[in-house]
């Protein structure tokens, strides 16, 4: 007959069980969040894309803007409406473009046009050409919590890693009102009058540290890969270089309800 393992000790010797099965289960459990993380991982980045455009005149001809993820259908994406060309910029002669991951992990790129755009709420939701793409689950983010583990993906710096999907993770450290009305008329700017008219809402703040080019990426539950929000901004320190080399560690990021919200309006379930 099996035996307890406790049984054979004595018992001046038994109290040091109980910590090592701590420290036991303790390593198992993070073994398997690390499992669970690479399956999420695995599941999330074929749906993951480059956003992007693209000028036969220009050197390098494509230049990435931003990270955006499909969802709603197998040809439309979410990304930041920051991401996108704004009128101020020199567009002749320039397309809007999506770079897909094909089955043989080669990078395919796809001509893009804008469906609807949210500026409020920094959205914008994107049709490609071409063949379908996974599509990402969009889960509640109602549920999230503060405390939450998180993890999200993105394209940092700009590319220059390589255009390789990198993943961080973290936690919500904070959901926080993502619009405040200034204290003085000299601190009112065209985005804090948007965002005063429209109401306060609730926005994920991250302790994992993102960089530009992650704009527009999928925060994703690293236990399912299911999205809970789009990564949107970063708290700089300082100059905009600063966030290169001294990085806060603070980022935030737009609840998946108003991707959801942004899909309905187009007319997508």
């Amino acid at each position: 007959m099996p035996r307890l393992l406790g049984a054979f000790l004595p018992w001046r010797h038994a109290a040091w069980l109980g910590p090592i099965l701590a420290a036991i289960a303790v390593f198992s459990a993070s073994g398997e969040a690390r499992a669970q993380l690479a399956d999420a991982v695995a599941r999330l980045k074929p749906s993951v894309v480059i956003v992007g455009t693209f000028r036969a005149t220009d050197s390098p001809r494509f230049r990435l803007r931003g990270t955006g993820f499909v969802a709603g259908s197998g040809n439309t994406a979410i990304t930041n409406a920051h991401v996108l060309p704004d009128s101020a910029e020199n567009q002749e002669g320039s397309s809007l473009v999506v770079q897909v991951r094909t089955a043989g992990r080669e990078l395919s790129m796809r001509k893009a046009t804008i469906v609807e755009v949210d500026r409020i709420h920094d959205l914008a939701l994107l049709r490609f050409d071409g063949s379908a793409v996974p599509m990402a689950t969009l889960l509640d983010s109602d549920t999230v919590r503060e405390g939450q583990a998180i993890a999200f993906m993105g394209f940092p710096i700009g590319g220059a890693l390589g255009f390789s999907v990198v993943t961080h993770r973290g936690i919500v450290s904070s959901i926080t009102p993502a619009a405040m009305p200034a204290p003085t008329s000299r601190q009112l700017n065209e985005s804090t009058i948007r965002g005063v008219r429209a109401g306060t809402y609730d926005i994920f703040q991250l302790d994992g540290t993102a960089y530009p080019g992650n704009s527009g990426g999928p925060l994703f539950d690293p236990e399912t890969g299911a999205v809970l929000g789009v990564v949107n901004m970063v708290f700089i320190k300082g100059t905009r270089e600063g966030a290169l080399s001294q990085p806060s560690g603070i980022s935030y990021a737009i609840p998946s309800k108003f991707v959801v919200q942004l899909l309905e309006r187009a007319g997508i379930k």
